[in-house]
């Protein structure tokens, strides 16, 4: 399988490459934020001496600076640990650079022993086999994280102003020729709100999220991921967006960015 069959290549336990896959929207040497944080969120599943009885249930990211697309070394680190909980952090650096591009604090929970009693707001969307088929936002490359992920609206679109939902689904794996993992579909599609729910021309601003944060209340099931998302903007160029999360069985969670808008 060739690099480009995947949004990285593994070259070793801690080393990456990114492919033209994960090129996002603002540039064309950077990645967008979405398959960067799912291979943080991967680091800390993997992490060597971590606990299979723990789950990630709050996972948040700070983008320091763009991610560029080329080599990367992922490293972790345990900043607390307990019977019930452990805090995790997962750091993304360029090869030759002098200091991490993006961050991640991954709050764990030990799951229960033993069953407990389901409770799960009635929220209620469309299936991704009733929505449409949309074009993403008009971008100069034809390569890139737009073209890797399949996504369909039920309500609105990446090119209507105002808030939307979509079902997402990676085209290709995180890793070439690695099983893509439920954690992986969540955290690509993610990071894509500020998109689904935009309220500004791409055209016209730039919407930029410096942050990202995913609480999960269950792992997601099947292949497609759905954000249901609004943005709210000051005019100081201050923005939120603020996402439910789906799959086919029901809601597992909500994403919220930090956004700086400003126009181009």
């Amino acid at each position: 399988m060739d690099a480009e069959d995947g949004f990285y290549e593994r070259l070793d336990a801690g080393r990456f490459r990114a492919t033209e896959a994960t090129r996002g929207p603002w540039d064309p040497g950077a990645q967008h934020a979405g398959p960067p944080a799912a291979l943080l969120g991967r680091a800390v599943e993997e992490r060597p001496g971590g606990r299979g009885d723990m789950r990630i249930a709050r996972i948040t990211y700070e983008i320091l600076r763009p991610v560029p697309i080329g080599g990367l070394e992922l490293t972790t680190s345990v900043l607390r640990s307990g019977r019930g909980t452990e805090l995790v952090e997962a750091a993304l650096t360029p090869e030759g650079g002098d200091g991490p591009v993006m961050l991640a604090r991954a709050l764990r929970i030990r799951v229960a022993a033993e069953a407990v009693a389901a409770v799960v707001p009635a929220v209620e969307v469309e299936p991704p086999g009733e929505a449409r088929v949309t074009p993403f936002f008009p971008v100069p490359w034809e390569a890139g994280y737009h073209s890797s992920v399949e996504a369909r609206f039920t309500r609105g679109a990446f090119t209507e102003p105002g808030p939307g939902t979509c079902w997402m689904r990676m085209k290709v794996p995180l890793v070439a020729g690695e099983e893509v993992r439920p954690l992986d579909r969540v955290l690509v599609a993610a990071d894509s709100a500020n998109g689904i729910g935009a309220v500004l021309d791409i055209r016209r601003f730039v919407f930029v999220n410096g942050d990202l944060t995913v609480h999960l209340h269950r792992h997601p099931v099947g292949e497609w991921v759905c954000v249901q998302a609004r943005t709210s903007v000051d005019p100081a160029g201050i923005g939120l967006a603020d996402a439910r999360l789906h799959d086919e069985k029901g809601p597992i969670g909500r994403a919220a960015q930090s956004l700086f808008v400003a126009p181009r």
